[in-house]
């Protein structure tokens, strides 16, 4: 069974300043998920799902999809901030801005994916070998099962110069994911250290922990386990207007209730990405570096 490639792409943007999942990156207008995309087609992904908002669809369209969708079997879902709250959830959210959260974003999905599945963030790069290695895994898989997988990242190999980011932080034993921590803020210090702030406490890292990039591999199974999670989730903060309900806690949590496990596969590959909008030439240079090495063709796609 071929994997699908599920894509976040619903994001605000709020430390870039605008619609990153769509800004051209490549000689061609490419963007970086276009060259996320090309990997996972050619590592034996069959199809796409990307996850959006409505009022980036016309853009998204025609920056992205259309060209994207006349090369693989693709489609795309909407999440907003109504999407699978109650009638009166919607009413004491009332006011909220900001996205309930990666988990929220992939249960809008959970109607269209029926076979193992990719989760990636639209605004990252990852490298061919991640797609590779999880798509080889995933399409041994049956949609029933429940050992799930993950590509995680050495974290000094994932930090941005620009600012602070967010890294699920991991506990791996015998190459299965025992749990993992959200630190919403990680960063370097003077000296080139790097610090997480974890609410009220600075934690000072070695840099080779192994962290979450939100590239993980699930079955539909995962789904349920997801649904449980949100439904506790959106019990607990309604009200809170800044509480988001995150991937890498959820993956966790299915591993410490015991209802799947969590194989990681570490990548050595050094991750970029576009969270501020000092990253862009950055990350223009490093994909005008493989355009130039031949990693990749001067021209992804035939149409």
């Amino acid at each position: 069974m071929k994997p699908t490639l599920l894509v976040l792409a619903a994001g605000m943007g709020s430390r870039y300043g605008g619609v990153k999942q769509i800004d051209a990156v490549g000689v061609h207008g490419e963007t970086l998920l276009d060259f996320g995309v090309y990997d996972a087609k050619n590592a034996g992904y069959g199809k796409v799902v990307f996850i959006i908002r409505k009022d980036i669809e016309k853009d998204f369209r025609e920056r992205l999809f259309d060209r994207i969708a006349r090369n693989m079997d693709a489609e795309y879902v909407f999440q907003s901030m109504d999407s699978l709250l109650t009638a009166q959830q919607v009413k004491e959210s009332e006011g909220r801005k900001k996205p309930w959260g990666t988990i929220h974003a992939l249960l809008c999905a959970k109607d269209v994916v029926k076979e193992p599945f990719t989760v990636i963030n639209a605004d990252d790069y990852y490298g061919r070998s991640a797609y590779v290695t999880l798509g080889e895994y995933l399409s041994k898989l049956k949609p029933e099962d429940t050992t799930h997988a993950m590509v995680g990242f050495v974290l000094e190999n994932t930090m941005s110069k620009s600012g602070s980011v967010s890294r699920g932080i991991c506990q791996v034993k015998d190459g299965n994911l025992v749990s993992m921590v959200e630190h919403t803020k990680i960063e370097y210090a003077e000296g080139g250290k790097i610090v997480s702030h974890f609410g009220d406490e600075d934690i000072m890292l070695t840099g080779k922990e192994p962290v979450s990039m939100n590239f993980f591999g699930f079955t539909p199974k995962a789904f349920e386990d997801f649904s449980i999670y949100w439904e506790n989730f959106i019990k607990d903060n309604i009200r809170e207007p800044k509480k988001e309900c995150l991937l890498p806690n959820g993956a966790s949590e299915i591993v410490t209730s015991g209802r799947g496990s969590i194989k990681v596969f570490t990548s050595q590959d050094r991750w970029f990405g576009m969270t501020y909008p000092e990253d862009k030439p950055l990350v223009m240079a490093e994909i005008k570096a493989k355009l130039d090495s031949g990693y990749y063709p001067e021209k992804l796609w035939e149409k």
